[in-house]
């Protein structure tokens, strides 16, 4: 699935930098950025770039940012915006040395990724110990199931499967543009165990709702009040999985 972003990739720059036009990015990132991501540190590692705003974001923030990706024509893109570094790879061969970064941050990517447990092993061996990765997916309940309508008060109806992986592909029209996503819907447990079996321990939980100033715009976005459209992480790297004590 994570070369579906190189097809659509032409798709994406225009959705991400119409202004306006991506409202979720705009409703959550500060919020995100304020509960889950710490202050900068030594060198911050971003996976799954895209274009570079989660970089230029971090980089605004006063991160010295790494940011990585598979897509040439979005690593190209992001180049041509920003001063941030950006590196053309697959996110579960990082070509970075162990312990050579000391916060990574997965803004919306990890959904995205083939192999989910071994691009967080890979995220395991770049971080030095005790550091965080900092994690935004769509939520595993929105992921498998739907609201009937987009009224504030629609039912939520999940009509397949919540456990295991699935493959998802969603075209999205709004305001006259198109974007095709595409990857792979995970239950809570497969992001657990990767990261479980990787030794990160969990520090931090959030299920934000959608904020109060973007339902006061659009009324039907209050059905994301009820079911959370995200599901951020904030996870710290143990020396290794059996070094983890428990009481």
């Amino acid at each position: 699935m994570q070369t579906a972003w190189e097809a659509h990739a032409h798709e994406w720059l225009q959705w991400a930098r119409t202004p306006g036009h991506d409202v979720a990015y705009e409703a959550f990132i500060d919020s995100f950025f304020d509960a889950i991501v710490p202050a900068r540190g030594r060198r911050t590692l971003e996976l799954g770039c895209g274009e570079g705003r989660v970089a230029r974001e971090l980089a605004a923030r006063g991160h010295a940012v790494t940011g990585c990706d598979l897509s040439t024509t979005l690593i190209r893109a992001a180049h041509e915006s920003g001063n941030e570094a950006y590196v053309q790879c697959d996110a579960g061969r990082l070509p970075f040395a162990d312990e050579s970064f000391d916060i990574a941050v997965a803004y919306n990517s990890l959904m995205d990724v083939d192999d989910l447990p071994g691009t967080i092993n890979e995220v395991g061996r770049v971080l030095l110990p005790q550091s965080p990765l900092c994690i935004c997916v769509t939520h595993p309940v929105a992921d498998a199931g739907t609201f009937t309508e987009h009224s504030a008060r629609a039912a939520f109806v999940i009509t397949g499967a919540y456990l295991g992986r699935r493959p998802f592909e969603l075209a999205v029209e709004r305001g006259g543009l198109t974007m095709t996503f595409s990857g792979w819907a995970h239950s809570l447990e497969n992001y657990a165990r990767a990261l479980e079996d990787a030794g990160f321990l969990i520090e931090r939980v959030r299920e934000p709702a959608f904020p109060d100033a973007f339902v006061a715009k659009d009324g039907s976005a209050a059905r994301w009040q009820r079911i959370p459209n995200f599901l951020w992480l904030r996870v710290l790297k143990q020396r290794s999985a059996e070094s983890i004590q428990y009481p």
